[in-house]
């Protein structure tokens, strides 16, 4: 991940993604930010020399971590385990099947509120969450029309729909079309780190929205990470403090999920806990 020069601020991190995710994007997620008031910096550096980019080619052909494949000139994301709160209709809570995807509202991109009847709002460091896709057999080409599904815990580490207190919530969940680009842009906050887990998202890849409906549709299922230094900054700052011991206590070696190699799954982050951060990952499907 390359090095961030705070003195620049974020006008020179936003001229740094506009190549690869587009500059009117980051434009109008940092104009329609301005409203939000932020969390007050804590401290820590946004830049690790030692984190992995996100959209690094490859060009070994050959088999990777948790079922990864590399073709041609880039690498298929890791099959990963959904998690025990995926809100996709494959499992239930106290009160029966829990599916977030069958509910009116679901496709947006601001998934901080939730929607359809259910009212609260996760509050945390405000993240917009860049997904380019691309497909392995044809060149890293860009996949339009295709769907994601992502979903994350809040900044207490609680996941809506399941978490003791927030059953009746179901923010922090979104589907989005891929552009033209294959790009799709998430408005949300940054995760919690709970026990036993690297602070991470989940995500589903279904053909199109009209087949984002229930998990038995999905084509991938994956999870993303973020760098160290970035966890470091915003556990830093007021409403993360659930965070800091969990995530003193684990690291990617140690992960249940992401002990077996995340060079594919790390983000590549820009921002701080004063602007905002924008995160950007490039997601290889076979498709």
């Amino acid at each position: 991940m390359p090095q961030h020069d705070h003195d620049h601020g974020l006008a020179h991190d936003l001229n740094t993604l506009a190549a690869s995710f587009g500059r009117r994007k980051a434009l109008l997620w940092l104009a329609g930010m301005t409203a939000v008031p932020l969390v007050a910096c804590g401290g820590g550096d946004d830049a690790d020399s030692s984190s992995t980019s996100s959209g690094s080619t490859d060009t070994t052909t050959g088999t990777g971590s948790s079922g990864s494949t590399t073709t041609g000139t880039c690498s298929v994301i890791p099959e990963e385990t959904a998690g025990p709160y995926p809100g996709d209709g494959s499992n239930s809570n106290s009160s029966g099947v829990v599916n977030a995807l069958a509910l009116s509202g679901i496709v947006r991109s601001d998934i901080r509120t939730s929607f359809a009847g259910a009212s609260g709002t996760a509050a945390g460091v405000p993240l917009l969450m860049n997904l380019r896709l691309v497909n392995t057999q044809s060149s890293c080409a860009d996949l339009s029309g295709y769907a994601i599904y992502l979903w994350h815990c809040d900044r207490e580490g609680r996941y809506s729909m399941y978490s003791s207190g927030v059953t009746d919530q179901n923010y922090l969940r979104g589907v989005q079309e891929t552009d033209a680009s294959g790009e799709v842009a998430f408005t949300t906050i940054f995760p919690g780190c709970y026990a036993g887990r690297m602070p991470h998202m989940h995500f589903e890849v279904y053909r199109s929205t009209a087949t984002a409906t229930s998990s038995v549709n999905k084509l991938r299922t994956s999870q993303l990470a973020f760098p160290d230094a970035v966890c470091d900054a915003v556990y830093a700052t007021s409403g993360y403090s659930a965070s800091v011991n969990n995530y003193a206590s684990i690291t990617f070696a140690t992960d249940n999920v992401f002990s077996d190699g995340v060079t594919l799954q790390v983000t590549e982050v820009s921002g701080s806990v004063d602007t905002g951060y924008i995160a950007t990952l490039t997601v290889g499907i076979s498709a």
